[in-house]
């Protein structure tokens, strides 16, 4: 079978996707990619046979000027997504969400190309509602906002790469150091840079020497963090990106976080509790949906950012440091949105769509 995968050039539309690609390419399937630049870094070792760069445009205000550059972006991705395609001749064509998906499930439908959107949140994005129509729906929850009744969807859960799958290890209740991580997804979050900090240092001091934090910050941010927390006293670990985060996952007792899809679900296969801050202003809340959705398990606390002060952080944080008991938990609870075996089920699904069968 061939698969032509289609995905925002971030890392919650890529990572399902690699996910995905890992499992067609044991299977012996050939897999291509279409993404878009901003991906260029986070595609270095992504298991497809080629990966093209096409561009798309979300409308950025609504005169006449801006419409006209989203549709002249739009049509020249779809020229490339259509030329792609007849070289590739996929069997089937999987979207992963993100406006840079249209041009190419766009060329799909026109080719007569059977496709799944794959929707990694609690509520349908706008690409992926517009895509849903001529495609069979895959779903990361059991239940999402925006998908029409009558619409062709199977829940699956959220692929998430190999690397999160082998870090899966029991909840160690904190002893003597207790672990802190902090991340605000592919990008970083300045907000969590201005926050976090002045938030630990609102907590008693014989629980401050306790504290190891990992956290992610944007490049232009890192040293003034590290310097807060140095002050401070406290053992800390700032950098712009880590690697081996589902690792960092594993070895931490709390994780401060957005509310990504790929995020909650690597929380919930690993197991951890967290304090999850949904990104504000997105034109679909989809972050506040997934969050909402661990909330309602017991696994996290939702924190709008909005509300949000140091002295409301530090509260949450003197809380829950102080309460291991209620950590574990929190951890165990959070496991009850894990789909370990997501990838092999889209798998399973893209298969059946290649072979005709719609069911």
């Amino acid at each position: 079978m061939r698969a032509l995968l289609a995905a925002g050039g971030t890392g919650g539309h890529l990572f399902p996707a690699e996910a995905l690609a890992s499992v067609l390419e044991r299977r012996g399937h050939e897999v291509e990619l279409v993404t878009d630049r901003r991906a260029t870094t986070l595609v270095a070792t992504f298991p497809a046979d080629e990966v093209h760069f096409i561009e798309a445009a979300t409308l950025a205000g609504k005169s006449p000027v801006a419409m006209a550059k989203m549709a002249v972006a739009n049509a020249a991705g779809l020229v490339r997504s259509l030329q792609a395609m007849r070289r590739f001749q996929p069997d089937v064509a999987v979207g992963f969400g993100g406006y840079p998906t249209l041009p190419p499930l766009t060329a799909a439908r026109l080719l007569k190309v059977p496709a799944i959107v794959h929707e990694a949140n609690a509520v349908i994005g706008r690409a992926n509602k517009s895509l849903a129509r001529h495609a069979h729906v895959a779903t990361s929850f059991p239940t999402v906002e925006g998908l029409p009744a009558a619409q062709a969807a199977t829940h699956v859960g959220i692929p998430v790469r190999e690397a999160v799958l082998k870090a899966v290890a029991p909840y160690e209740p904190p002893a003597e150091h207790f672990n802190l991580l902090v991340f605000g997804g592919s990008q970083g979050a300045r907000a969590f840079s201005d926050m976090v900090p002045p938030s630990i240092a609102i907590l008693p001091k014989e629980m401050r020497a306790r504290l190891q934090i990992v956290q992610q910050a944007r490049p232009e941010d890192v040293e003034r963090v590290r310097a807060a927390y140095r002050e401070l006293g406290v053992a800390a670990e700032i950098a712009p990106f880590f690697k081996d985060l589902p690792k960092r996952i594993a070895g931490a007792h709390l994780v401060i976080a957005r509310s990504g899809a790929s995020t909650v679900a690597e929380l919930s296969i690993i197991g951890r509790p967290g304090l999850l801050v949904p990104l504000p202003g997105a034109l679909d809340q989809d972050q506040a949906h997934n969050a909402a959705a661990l909330e309602a398990l017991g696994g996290a606390r939702r924190l709008d950012q909005k509300a949000l002060t140091p002295e409301v952080l530090a509260k949450e944080l003197n809380t829950l440091i102080g309460d291991p008991v209620r950590l574990a938990l929190m951890a165990e609870h959070a496991k009850g949105l894990a789909r370990p075996d997501a990838a092999e089920r889209l798998a399973d699904l893209a298969e059946r769509i290649a072979a005709g069968d719609d069911a």
